[in-house]
């Protein structure tokens, strides 16, 4: 939803919208309007004040509230610098975080500088000493019973920034049911001597994603607005909770909308803190059931981040975040976020009652050419039936202020909103554009920047069928210039890679097309070739020399997925693709399928090395890294690396250790892999047993 991609699984992978777009009014609290900006019908304004903000917010929701409150049935709660380091040797050639782009960093569960290697699991941060191989700091950050809750990190420096994004799946047979917190928290620990925490974020909300350029960190944060409704009773009418639950929406106070969050010193004391009015715009059309908040941190500040900290929010929502070094894009899928509407009520009346909604499919509504105007589970197993499912629709025709209430409800258009924000400078990004583009993109690879044009791959499901287009768009203005579609009639995109003026994309039914995109000219972009084989990439990784490499799954020829495919690509013809090597493991998935985070290539050996569970009808099993060579025509299996059986834990309030690998680097000659049990280190070539580091 991460993203980061975590595409398997993942709850939200989301958005971070807004900067300039509303400034304090001088000698007020309040925000000035500004003006707004147009693009179609995506436009960003800012509220003139609380009050301007507060009916905005409780009429746009009221029209989305329902008998079961903001969503179905459910049960409701009452609300109730440090020095710098002693100079060193320089750092031994590394590996880093597979990401997107070169200079973005994307949170994961290691890091490394080519010294230390930085770990977060199972709520504990430890620094490893690369040369001595030993933990040489240790921190932990929740209870032990915790464990299980997800988190990231982020380094810079001697500051690293852990990520817990709150939630999580619970592993089979921990009995521990509280989570460490109920949404987010972002702890900022010094890494100059023994790791110490210095502060915290805790922002009331779901974690949705975060990206680092240099220092700066950006956080997104969603939240619901805290409305309480009121019990009706077991035998009141939909009608009568509806109605009920609109008049509590129009008399909720502004703080059930506005951000809150609690900002925590090094030496204990919290600061209960709330998002100012004059700091939060809303697009033209929007619900009213969700905020987006942007919090901004430079890690080389300390402590003095924390407190500085100034979020800005939009009433919205959002699902994917792509950045390169001077750029932020967040897009937006309406579908993606969509509440059924609920027709209007009339507080002071008892509404007709009216026939139940029925189910339908709705056309999207073209778009002009030209769109805008200038201002995302671990050690799982791959799925063993096709993997594109249709896609149920309930949708609602417009209404007009005078209409009969209508009975059909519409879903809003198949098409994706697209934000660009200046993150050149640090702090808040400056936002710069937005436009539209028709279908959903599949995660951030499917937006790429180069040479002044945004690239947006999407798949648009109309009715029973579906298609594929990949947009060039002016990444100032994000007005399209060009298009190409076509691709994959009756399929959906499973992967994208754009290398340069070329793109490629993945997409499966029954058999995966490999399409070569010639976008060297934005306003015609081409396809120029395409390539049928069965089953699909997930993930696509350059290799350099007109090589691509593919992880998904092998395909019989219905379509059913027979385990983890590995497949070198030869790309230097775009009119002639051709798979130049296999390698299969059958009844087996991988991580990195859904998470490139998981991916290692190293391009001086040719290494590739990937988590892989594989299953036997009855059981399956976690654990091993398959390492690959990648050679000029051929991908041949080094070895694998597999860690000790963990130790049987009589605690059953604490989560079942998992011995699986999930990630790995290199540094120097050796392989590093990470589980929650502890590091090994692998000679990199022969895979010889080098150390084995607990994670005690």
């Amino acid at each position: 939803m991460r993203t980061s991609i975590r595409t398997a699984g993942a709850t939200l992978a989301a958005a971070a919208l807004l900067a300039t777009a509303c400034t304090a009014a001088p000698g007020g609290s309040g925000a000035g309007r500004t003006a707004p900006v147009e693009l179609g019908d995506v436009r960003l304004v800012a509220y003139s004040g609380c009050d301007d903000l507060l009916a905005g917010l409780r009429a746009a929701t009221a029209e989305h509230v329902g008998p079961w409150g903001l969503g179905g049935p459910v049960t409701y709660a009452l609300a109730e610098d440090s020095a710098a380091r002693s100079a060193k040797q320089e750092a031994p050639e590394h590996s880093t975080t597979n990401t997107h782009e070169a200079g973005v960093d994307e949170p994961d569960l290691v890091k490394t500088d080519g010294k230390r290697v930085i770990t977060v699991n199972r709520g504990v941060l430890r620094v490893v000493d690369a040369a001595g191989r030993k933990v040489t700091g240790t921190l932990r950050l929740v209870e032990a019973e915790q464990a299980w809750a997800p988190a990231d990190l982020l380094v810079s420096g001697d500051r690293a920034l852990v990520l817990f994004s709150g939630g999580g799946i619970i592993p089979y047979g921990a009995t521990a049911k509280i989570a460490p917190s109920p949404g987010p928290r972002y702890v900022l620990v010094d890494l100059s001597g023994e790791p110490e925490v210095i502060g915290s974020i805790t922002p009331d909300g779901s974690h949705v994603d975060a990206r680092m350029v240099g220092s700066t960190v950006r956080l997104v944060v969603r939240s619901q607005p805290a409305l309480t409704f009121p019990d009706a009773g077991p035998d009141a009418t939909d009608a009568e909770r509806t109605r009920r639950n609109v008049e509590a929406v129009k008399t909720a106070p502004v703080e059930a909308w506005l951000p809150t969050y609690q900002v925590t010193g090094a030496d204990g004391r919290t600061e209960k803190r709330t998002v100012d009015c004059g700091r939060i715009s809303h697009p033209r059309e929007y619900t009213g059931t969700s905020m987006l908040t942007v919090h901004s941190l430079d890690l080389a500040g300390g402590e003095r981040a924390l407190a500085e900290t100034a979020p800005i929010g939009v009433a919205a929502d959002g699902d994917t975040v792509y950045g390169t070094g001077s750029s932020l894009y967040v897009t937006s899928n309406p579908r993606s976020w969509w509440a059924r509407p609920i027709d209007n009520v009339i507080v002071d009346e008892e509404p007709a009652p009216r026939p139940s909604p029925t189910i339908v499919e709705q056309e999207p509504k073209p778009l002009p050419d030209s769109t805008a105007q200038s201002p995302a589970p671990p050690g799982g197993a791959a799925p063993e039936v096709e993997p594109t499912p249709a896609e149920e629709t309930v949708t609602l025709p417009p209404r007009t202020e005078t209409s009969a209430p209508a009975t059909t409800p519409v879903l809003p258009p198949e098409e994706t909103e697209i934000h660009r924000f200046d993150v050149t400078a640090p702090g808040a990004p400056r936002y710069a554009a937005s436009g539209r583009v028709p279908g959903r993109l599949l995660n951030q690879y499917s937006l790429s920047e180069h040479e002044g044009h945004l690239r947006v791959a999407t798949t648009l499901e109309t009715g029973k069928t579906s298609s594929s287009t990949v947009y060039a768009l002016k990444s100032d203005t994000l007005a399209e210039v060009g298009r190409v579609g076509g691709l994959g009639e009756g399929e959906r995109i499973y992967s994208v890679r754009f290398i340069g003026p070329t793109g490629y994309v993945v997409t499966f039914r029954q058999v995966d097309p490999l399409y070569v995109l010639d976008l060297r000219d934005p306003a015609a972009p081409r396809r120029t070739g395409e390539l049928k084989i069965t089953g699909y990439s997930a993930y696509l990784h350059p290799a350099g020399d007109g090589r691509l490499i593919g992880i998904g799954q092998e395909a019989s020829e219905q379509g059913r997925t027979l385990g983890t495919q590995v497949s070198l690509f030869d790309v230097r013809d775009p009119a002639n693709p051709r798979r130049l090597a296999r390698f299969f493991q059958k009844d087996s998935g991988s991580e990195a399928e859904w998470d490139p985070h998981a991916f290692l290539y190293w391009a001086p050996t040719g290494t590739a090395v990937l988590p892989l569970s594989t299953w036997n009808g009855t059981e399956q099993t976690n654990g091993a890294a398959l390492v690959l060579t990648v050679g000029d025509a051929a991908v041949t299996r080094a070895g694998t690396v597999v860690h000790p059986a963990p130790k049987p834990v009589e605690n059953t309030r604490i989560a079942p250790y998992d011995p699986g690998i999930r990630r790995s680097v290199v540094i120097g000659d050796a392989l590093w892999t990470v589980s929650d049990l502890g590091l090994a280190v692998n000679a990199l070539d022969g895979l010889d047993k080098r150390a084995w580091i607990p994670f005690d």
